[in-house]
């Protein structure tokens, strides 16, 4: 039985005081150990930023990247290692921003791996400025008469391209964040929790704000409907709803069957491939068979 002090980790934390990137730490350990996950069995993806820095405080398999570069990397990884639970964790600047192109086609896609996104609508690590999330108006540090373009609304964006598990949660809701966890980390295919994380340094609009703002989509909500999850997905600043917004009934084929098909049906790591000779076999596709000279490649040389 897998125990919370397994995924115990001894690195510092450098997540400032009050976080709640620390109840989406917490939410998740509570989802890997009620779904009696070990260590060894998951991979945690990251880029840069104060959401990247989750997997160095969670003890198990873990890949930390470059900048909005996430998603390609854990695509392969799911792709080569199926026997792993790929779990990215990214934030709003990360994936939304630099890794905004990721995103889309990570959609379309549909690769084995569960996304979860800590959107706090501001660049925290770079001290506060707006991120593709940021509300129109909002004043920032950077943008100090207010934002003049209107935000980002990835939930609509995945959700009218398909994304099979669609859902939002809330930080401060630790209970309900880990029953999202728990669902999204179980759906086989792509299945994005945008998680609402409010920046209690840099960020435009206090814990408060979102508590008097946040409700459950009601239990006769139909994750099933389309129209309806793009209605939900749109709704902001009055109200903020969160849960499922959209399952498809029937997910797509998933992104690298065909491939492992084709070749092997099961972890491409297993098969033995000794990587000296794997590299020397690519090498060799590069030399030629004649050393060519200058007047060859159509320059000047001498008699």
């Amino acid at each position: 039985m897998v125990e919370l002090d397994d995924y115990q980790s001894d690195a510092e934390n450098q997540w400032c005081p009050g976080c709640p990137n620390f109840g989406i730490l917490k939410a998740m350990k509570n989802a890997l150990v009620a779904l009696d996950k070990r260590p060894e069995e998951i991979c945690l993806v990251s880029g840069i930023g104060q959401a990247a820095k989750l997997p160095h405080y969670l003890r198990c398999n873990f890949f930390n990247g470059l900048h909005g570069r996430a998603l390609p990397v854990a695509t392969a990884i799911s792709v080569v290692s199926p026997q792993l639970r790929t779990i990215v964790v990214t934030g709003d600047g990360d994936c939304y921003g630099e890794g905004g192109n990721h995103f889309v086609h990570t959609v379309r896609r549909n690769p084995d791996l569960t996304l979860i996104v800590h959107n706090n609508q501001i660049y925290g690590l770079t001290k506060g400025q707006a991120s593709p999330t940021t509300d129109t108006g909002d004043k920032t540090r950077l943008q100090f008469e207010g934002v003049k373009i209107s935000p980002l609304q990835p939930l609509a964006l995945a959700i009218v391209h398909d994304c099979p598990f669609v859902a939002r949660g809330f930080a401060g809701d630790i209970k309900h964040l880990t029953e999202l966890f728990v669902a999204a980390i179980q759906f086989r295919g792509l299945s994005y929790v945008d998680v609402i994380q409010p920046c209690i340094t840099w960020g435009t609009h206090p814990i408060s704000w979102y508590r008097d703002r946040i409700y459950h989509l009601p239990p006769d909500y139909d994750p099933h409907d389309q129209q309806a999850a793009m209605k939900k997905a749109t709704e902001w600043a009055d109200r903020i709803p969160i849960g499922i917004f959209y399952e498809t009934e029937e997910p797509p084929e998933l992104f690298g069957e065909y491939f492992r098909a084709s070749i092997y049906d099961g972890a491409l790591t297993s098969l033995n491939f000794p990587p000296q000779r794997a590299i020397a076999a690519l090498l060799g596709q590069f030399k030629t068979a004649k050393q060519h000279g200058a007047q060859e490649r159509g320059g000047s040389g001498k008699a």
